[in-house]
């Protein structure tokens, strides 16, 4: 028994990894338009069995922040930099729009490949593709399956009158191709984008280096559609067919996200990775016809500075490399770019092939923070400032600042303003107590109030005075919005129906100067004056 007992001890001795000298396969998962309470994990009542294991056998992210709305959260998952800083704040990139992430912002997939990384993208990009050298192998991945815009149909993969899939990869004599993909028509997108993924990791397996998988889901946003056999799963306790239909997008997009992870263990790969998980904001539950998603029981969505709209469902999971349990810690979408450079340099301990130069990034390193429980380098997240309104949502400029358990919003929160849903709910838990309702002016304590039912910035000036103060320095070292005029040229009739890059990289554009509402912040007396503040400042203009 004795021998059995040391033998036992050598090959525990053996089968332990020091993950300190290995670089760990990094993969980011985003949802798109999932709510805090569409998943399983946060105690909602749609369906995802893997999720909720991923979480379970990981480390739950509670205060997670994304920004508002799409492309400024993935512009600032990439840049690790404040959509201020990249002129991504103001709404979304539309078709045919010639504007996207900066080309001299040092990305992601850049920074990666310096400690020899392969890098992957699959699924959503949306930051920019009026011209080739805007998409993403172009900009540090070695490949892209998957639409250039921001939305499409999920079999037919139409956009419009464009088609919208396609193969981007470099060849092994460095030559650059874009395949559009139209024998894919008919295959719905979660479970397409599943079955490369596994291809992927069949092709990668052997390989010396590690990996880098951004796999930006097409689920749950617009338009909802999902094959029958996931809506039969939800006969009894969802009685409503749209809200059905929605949960049956989420369980389609856990269904895949569970037969890729069966790919990286067969593969072989899954001993070694780290896998991330997110929202890319609040469920959607407005502007949708009726409210299917859930952010309950945090307020407000998708386009709100709410926590219902930037408060994202995420975990982070590392087979070997973390315990299970959850972090409060406050994290936001830029802290991933110097988080997983961290873990590529080893801790620093690796060089780079080549010297990285980045603009100042907005984000922290958390590994520490969320693998050995240190204290959270970050202080304070900047939500946004947006200087114009947007549709279905804020319809004056807007900013907003979490700082320690104080969060500002100047301007409008939302809409959406309320809790959706809430069915059991009386009117006088749904509306505000305290403060001044929709006021130009709300203070919310987080940490006694993460609903944000009380506004409670009649009570503390002090600390109204001091986070105004902290936007407008934010304020000063933002990058005008890029936002640009629809583009004829880049109908998809002059492509075969197909959205293609429409200027060529060597063109010069022609930048328009849009003129934009921005919020100036009034009222030097922000402590003295409450009633009536600021609504003047929506009526002056900045022309950028």
């Amino acid at each position: 028994m004795r021998y059995l007992l040391v033998f036992a001890s050598a090959i525990a001795l053996l089968s332990a990894v020091d993950y300190t000298k290995r670089q760990p396969n990094i993969i980011y998962i985003l949802s798109d338009d999932l709510g805090h309470a569409d998943v399983g994990f946060t105690a909602g009542k749609v369906k995802t069995p893997v999720l909720d294991r991923l979480n379970e056998e990981g480390i739950q992210l509670t205060q997670h922040y994304v920004q508002p709305i799409c492309t400024p959260t993935r512009g600032a998952l990439m840049s690790g930099r404040y959509p201020i800083h990249t002129g991504l704040q103001h709404s979304v990139l539309h078709p045919g729009e010639p504007h996207g992430l900066p080309l001299d912002e040092t990305i992601l997939p850049q920074v990666l490949k310096e400690y020899n990384y392969s890098t992957h993208i699959v699924g959503k990009w949306h930051l920019g593709m009026h011209k080739y050298s805007y998409t993403p192998a172009r900009r540090g991945f070695d490949d892209f399956f998957g639409y250039y815009l921001g939305s499409q149909n999920y079999n037919s993969h139409m956009r419009g009158s464009g088609y919208d899939l396609r193969h981007d990869y470099w060849t092994e004599e460095g030559e650059f191709v874009s395949d559009v993909r139209y024998d894919m028509k008919g295959r719905y997108s979660a479970e397409m984008y599943a079955e490369y993924v596994n291809q992927l990791f069949e092709r990668i397996k052997t390989q010396e280096n590690p990996f880098f998988l951004y796999m930006a889901f097409q689920n749950v946003h617009g338009p909802h559609m999902v094959p029958q056999r996931y809506v039969d799963q939800y006969t009894t306790h969802i009685k409503d067919k749209k809200e059905k239909v929605l949960a049956a997008m989420v369980s389609a997009m856990d269904e895949a996200i569970g037969n890729m992870t069966e790919g990286l263990k067969t593969a072989g790969l899954d001993d070694n990775t780290i896998i991330v998980f997110s929202s890319d904001n609040g469920g959607d539950v407005n502007c949708v016809g009726q409210v299917t998603s859930s952010n309950f029981p945090y307020r407000g969505g998708k386009r709100a500075l709410y926590e219902g709209g930037v408060r994202s469902p995420s975990f982070i999971w590392g087979k070997g490399r973390l315990r299970p349990g959850k972090s409060d810690a406050m994290i936001h979408v830029t802290d991933w770019l110097p988080t997983f450079w961290n873990l590529a340099s080893l801790g620093g301990t690796l060089k780079p092939n080549n010297p990285i130069t980045t603009k100042a990034l907005d984000g922290f390193d958390q590994w520490a923070t969320i693998s050995q429980k240190h204290p959270s380098p970050r202080k304070e997240i900047l939500l946004n400032i947006d200087p114009a309104p947007i549709g279905c949502g804020h319809q004056v400029p807007n900013a907003g600042i979490r700082w320690n358990q104080w969060k500002l919003i100047l301007g409008s929160g939302g809409p959406p303003n309320g809790w959706y849903p809430a069915p059991k709910m009386s009117a006088s838990d749904l509306s505000c107590t305290g403060g001044h309702k929709d006021s130009y002016i709300e203070l919310y304590d987080i940490e006694q109030d993460p609903y944000e039912k009380r506004n409670v910035s009649h009570l503390y000036p002090h600390v109204v005075h001091h986070l105004t103060h902290k936007i407008r320095k934010y304020n000063e070292t933002r990058t005008p919005p890029g936002n640009q005029p629809h583009d004829p040229a880049s109908n998809p009739k002059y492509f075969n129906h197909t959205w293609t890059p429409w200027m060529k990289d060597g063109e010069v554009e022609e930048r328009k100067e849009v003129r934009l509402e921005e919020m100036e912040m009034c009222c030097e007396n922000w402590d003295m004056e409450w009633d009536g503040i600021c609504e003047e400042e929506t009526k002056r203009f900045w022309t950028y």
